[in-house]
């Protein structure tokens, strides 16, 4: 194979592994800019694609930095235990149950590394891998500071968007949602088992089934109907009941 052949082979492979390389990239910035999610669309609004990227590319070196890990089982159990608990709460006392939803919010936070002591620093590294529940949290707790002039339905849906970001924190799926098959605030009761039943097996016998006759009781007209008996003579003859004789059967009479 002559040098020139080599070269234009070399040229090939790395024009497409730098397109690879490109087109890689794009994919990463799109998956991660759909996780941003309405955030990273009012910053580019706001101050363009350019400068929104800058700022994205800032926010998640920040986050890198904070070593987030994911909670352990153990963890997790505990943490959606809790949830059970203040979710069942909401009907006798809807502010409590939301209030202690935020405080559970915060506290898988910090468990999984982030720095929750400035909320608006805890919002903006939130916007990085969980932009997509970002409102619906900053409403939620927008909601929990009218202390007692909030309305109900509103306390409902907060507590609504505490569990869509508590969920994704702790990284509990929607099969493994806590409290998911029951309106917020209400407890949900367990199906009542349902016990099997068995078959009863009857074993086959070769024994016959033997079935009774109850011989029929004689009427008084069956009482007066005639015999037959045999006399020593070979001629046959009806009797009554009365043991007077009525007839001779085969010619003579005794």
């Amino acid at each position: 194979m002559s040098v020139g052949a080599i070269v234009a082979i070399i040229v090939v492979v790395l024009i497409i592994a730098v397109a690879f390389a490109v087109v890689s990239r794009r994919t990463r910035r799109s998956a991660e800019r759909r996780n941003l999610g309405p955030e990273y669309s009012r910053l580019a609004d706001e101050v363009g694609t350019r400068q929104a990227n800058a700022e994205y590319d800032k926010r998640r070196r920040r986050v890198d930095g904070l070593g987030i890990k994911p909670l352990s089982a153990e963890r997790r159990t505990l943490y959606s235990g809790q949830w059970v608990a203040a979710q069942e709460t909401f009907i006798d006392n809807p502010a409590e149950s939301v209030r202690t939803a935020a405080g559970l919010v915060t506290a898988v936070a910090a468990d999984r590394g982030y720095e929750v002591a400035d909320n608006a620093q805890l919002l903006t590294d939130l916007s990085v891998s969980h932009g997509n529940q970002l409102d619906g949290y900053r409403s939620a707790l927008t909601a929990t500071g009218k202390a007692g002039n909030t309305a109900t339905e509103e306390l409902r849906q907060a507590l609504l968007d505490y569990r869509a970001m508590f969920n994704e924190l702790a990284e509990i799926t929607d099969d493994e949602t806590p409290g998911t098959t029951a309106a917020a605030g209400t407890a949900v009761t367990p199906a009542t088992p349902v016990t099997p039943v068995t078959p009863v097996t009857t074993a086959a016998t070769d024994t016959p089934a033997v079935i009774e006759e109850t011989p029929a009781e004689e009427t008084p007209a069956e009482e007066n109907a005639a015999e037959e008996n045999a006399d020593g003579t070979g001629h046959r003859v009806f009797w009554r009941r009365d043991n007077r004789e009525t007839s001779a059967v085969n010619g003579s009479q005794p």
